[in-house]
């Protein structure tokens, strides 16, 4: 297996989105590109990545705007573009789509989004699901357009006073705050992502992992979340297109499961036949960092062979 990393500009014109490829040393089978989720890098990923490129898929992803290296400096962590920051990230997520599939033009290419980048991939199969051999939509939730309103709302009120790079911890703990709740008493404020402690600590000592979103970054997330809500929008998905949703039953950000089985049956009232559930018992937040992960790799992969002819 090989490793590269590069570079290519992103859809702000200005900053320099980092990516990495992970390519098998045989016959490539299949891709898989992976949308990271929010305030984590790519490089996360490199143990998932690295099972699936020893088994003939190439594996691809980047850093998305205003994460990992995907920076001008410090003050851009957490931010996105001031008008156009969804679009943005959406934007160099179908960019990443165009490079790779142009290696590999003839073998099935599937996409994964986890939390964050579950709701950017969930956004970007509005536009662009054509081609694709399937989805895996892990970690996502579902949030009502009065609530997405009410957080956009807010960061607007801060960011007059404040400017769109402020980080408020009041959104933080909005989006956030709640999360431990059902597992107190807590060792830490990440205890709802993982029950393996060894995978908890390595993200609480990550420097790129855990900062406070700006309120740019709030306001443009909940952007994307409340275009999820628009049934115009999901009926632009392909009928055909094959979907596994995935996520822990102690999962906060799926409401333990419930708002998991909601987004599930919103695809299905849209039409989309091929559409599969499965909630992990005991699971929390990070699937591919929970204790039994290679039960979760070894399931993504053994769906995602169905698909390859």
């Amino acid at each position: 297996m090989e490793k590269r990393e590069f570079f290519f500009r992103s859809c702000d014109g200005v900053t320099k989105i980092h990516a990495m490829e992970w390519i098998p040393d045989g016959e490539v089978r299949a891709v898989l590109q992976i949308c990271h989720g929010m305030t984590e890098h790519i490089r996360r990923y490199d143990d998932f990545a690295s099972y699936l490129a020893e088994r003939g898929f190439c594996v691809a992803g980047h850093d998305h705007l205003g994460h990992g290296q995907s920076v001008q400096g410090e003050e851009y962590y957490g931010y996105f573009h001031e008008t156009k920051g969804n679009a943005c990230v959406i934007g160099d997520i179908h960019k990443l789509r165009y490079w790779i599939k142009k290696q590999y033009r003839e073998v099935p290419y599937f996409m994964l989004g986890h939390s964050m980048g579950s709701f950017l991939l969930r956004q970007y199969l509005t536009r662009e699901s054509a081609g694709l051999a399937g989805a895996v939509i892990m970690g996502t939730g579902y949030h009502s357009v009065p609530e997405v309103m009410a957080g956009q709302a807010l960061c607007r009120a801060i960011a007059v006073f404040k400017g769109w790079k402020y980080r408020s911890r009041l959104v933080n703990a909005a989006g956030f705050g709640g999360f431990n709740r059902r597992f107190m008493p807590c060792e830490t404020e990440m205890d709802w992502l993982t029950t393996d402690k060894r995978k908890r600590d390595e993200y609480i000592e990550d420097p790129h992992c855990g900062f406070i979103f700006t309120v740019n970054g709030y306001y443009h997330m909940f952007e994307g979340m409340k275009c999820l809500q628009k049934r115009k929008n999901i009926d632009k998905i392909r009928k055909d297109l094959p979907l596994l949703l995935i996520s822990g039953e102690d999962d906060p950000v799926g409401a333990f499961g419930k708002g998991v089985r909601k987004v599930h049956k919103e695809y299905a009232k849209a039409g989309i036949a091929d559409t599969e559930l499965r909630l992990y018992e005991g699971k929390r937040h990070e699937l591919l960092n929970e204790k039994g992960r290679m039960q979760v790799y070894a399931d993504c992969l053994q769906w995602m062979e169905r698909y390859i002819g």
